[in-house]
């Protein structure tokens, strides 16, 4: 029965893992806020305000549940979930919730810093990727697992250039550099590959590369019971851990990219297919 118990333990700590961290907490209400003001204003639709719902709710899976605990203690593959989440998922959601109104009033307000960040379409992919790279570096990773300021700093630069990253995709009318269907789908390529390469880093590795992840005793001490769940019950070593969060970069994180690209193809082929049928429509003789 003791096992059975301890198992009873883990499942209820990790279940019950839920925060209200402040920074978290504070920027959902504000999020939240700023859309309640804007949507009746500016002509949004129930579609819209269900995608920025979405959007709001995936940030509090990534943050404020046990998804959170995991990742800082336990698990690199769950840090990597969340990193998918802050980065491709919650931009992307909270993106196609502005109607367009609201996506020019943001254009306006901000103007400088919409031209300097996507101006350029090398600049969004660089940010993001730079960003990828530099928060995947052992030494600052570790870092910003035991500094409060730094581990939200993190979060925050992932949202950002997520947004600034899929900014020209969902609204390609509003970004400084007007990308065709075409650029967009060569864009999303580019922005895909270093997924794929970080991703093929770690699946490949032969030894672990993060301390955290590599400790013999349970990080938050043994009366939670979570460290003989995720390395006894789910039987995840370090290292095994390690290549399934390369695996999910790898995979999964693609497939999002190559989402969109399928989603501008057809919208694209549609587009060009009821021009076609309009032009033939316009020189059969009456």
């Amino acid at each position: 029965m003791e096992p059975l118990a301890a198992a009873d333990r883990a499942w209820r700590t990790l279940l019950g893992a839920w925060s209200a961290e402040p920074s978290v907490t504070l920027g959902l209400a504000a999020l939240g806020g700023w859309y309640a003001r804007q949507w009746p204003r500016r002509g949004g639709n129930r579609g819209q305000a269900l995608l920025f719902a979405a959007g709001l709710f995936t940030l509090v899976l990534a943050l404020a549940s046990p998804l959170d605990l995991l990742a800082d203690n336990y698990l690199f593959s769950a840090h990597m979930a969340q990193h998918l989440l802050l980065v491709e998922v919650v931009p992307l959601l909270l993106l196609l919730g502005l109607c367009p109104p609201m996506a020019q009033a943001l254009r306006a307000r901000f103007r400088g810093a919409e031209r300097l960040l996507t101006g350029n379409p090398i600049v969004p992919i660089a940010l993001a990727s730079g960003a990828l790279a530099a928060w995947h570096v052992p030494t600052l990773y570790e870092a910003a697992l035991v500094s409060l300021p730094l581990h939200v700093i993190e979060h925050l630069v992932y949202l950002v250039s997520g947004v600034v990253l899929w900014w020209p995709i969902a609204h390609p009318r509003c970004a400084s550099a007007r990308l065709g269907p075409l650029a967009r789908i060569l864009y999303l390529f580019a922005a895909c590959l270093p997924n794929t390469g970080l991703g093929g880093v770690l699946t490949f590795a032969v030894a672990p590369f993060y301390r955290t992840y590599m400790a013999t005793t349970d990080p938050l001490g043994p009366e939670f019971g979570l460290f003989p769940l995720t390395r006894g019950a789910w039987g995840v070593s370090p290292l095994v851990d390690q290549q399934l969060g390369g695996l999910l970069m790898w995979v999964p994180g693609g497939l999002v990219y190559l989402g969109a690209i399928g989603v501008i193809f057809f919208r694209w082929y549609a587009a060009e297919a009821a021009w076609d049928v309009r032009a033939r429509r316009e020189q059969r003789p009456s």
